[in-house]
């Protein structure tokens, strides 16, 4: 299964004159919460609805839950219900380019059971260079009907990975930068390394150099050492970049993929926990 769609694809629905397709526009910054507002504002794809990063896609911060905890769920789910979305909608996501907030979107309509949500493939950059229409307009929603079905097993918290991290059946991998998870200094985080046990799968390593999704057999070989039969534990700086990966895993087949969504930044946030910086 593909959770990935082309702009091409994405036009040709939006040109049928009966379309059940929801488009949203998750541009977003990690370090200027107004960005995302700013660009959707001043253009972005016709008919597109903003779901905003410090808003909608992640709660309010606290001493522990890192940088983006998640949303409160049933705020989310009332969210997406008000700007059109149901049960059966084709949601189409996309953000400048590159696909990670777009995924952490991706992530999120998945973890409450919505089973018709794709990723633009090279985002609004990619729609630009195709020469497709764009606007200003913000136009008016309709509420859709979406029933949740919560994946419970979806996430793991700090507890969780401290526990199983270096168990036999579970693999915890960090998705940033290779300097970052080596401890070799940390913009965002004011402490370095990474998870003891974490291995490294830097998230851009699932797209090509022109910024378009791998395919299934060089995602296949950029997993090869993981075994679908053990538990993976996605973690990144603050469950953000983390998502490309669980995306790319899922269009693999994995099934035991789990979210840590708090990821570095929370597990920071416990004086007692330690870290590591040598490759594992």
């Amino acid at each position: 299964m593909s959770f990935v769609v082309t702009n091409d694809w994405l036009k040709e629905k939006m040109d049928e004159e009966e379309n059940n397709i929801v488009i949203i526009d998750a541009r977003a910054s990690l370090t200027d919460e107004q960005e995302g507002k700013l660009l959707y504002r001043a253009s972005h794809i016709p008919t597109a609805v903003h779901l905003d990063l410090a808003e909608d896609l992640a709660g309010e911060r606290k001493k522990h839950g890192g940088r983006n905890p998640l949303p409160e769920i049933d705020t989310f789910v009332e969210k997406i219900k008000s700007i059109g979305v149901s049960n059966d909608s084709e949601v189409v996501i996309y953000d400048q380019a590159d696909g990670m907030f777009a995924s952490r979107a991706w992530w999120l309509f998945h973890y409450v059971g919505h089973e018709h949500v794709y990723v633009l493939e090279g985002g609004y950059k990619a729609w630009m260079q195709k020469g497709y229409e764009i606007t200003n307009e913000i136009e008016d929603v309709v509420a859709g009907s979406f029933t949740p079905n919560i994946l419970a097993d979806a996430t793991a918290n700090m507890e969780d990975v401290k526990e199983r991290a270096k168990a036999d059946g579970t693999v915890l991998l960090d998705s940033r930068p290779r300097a970052r998870y080596l401890g070799e200094g940390d913009a965002l985080d004011p402490k370095s390394g990474h998870i003891p046990g974490a291995k490294n799968y830097f998230w851009r390593n699932v797209l090509r150099e022109d910024g378009t999704w791998k395919s299934k057999e060089e995602l296949e070989e950029v997993f090869s050492d993981l075994d679908k039969d053990k538990e993976i534990i996605v973690s990144c700086g603050s469950g953000i970049s983390a998502c490309p990966n669980i995306l790319s895993l899922k269009m693999l087949g994995f099934e035991q993929v789990k979210l840590y969504p708090g990821s570095f930044s929370d597990w920071i946030s416990y004086e007692d926990n330690v870290l590591e910086t040598k490759e594992e």
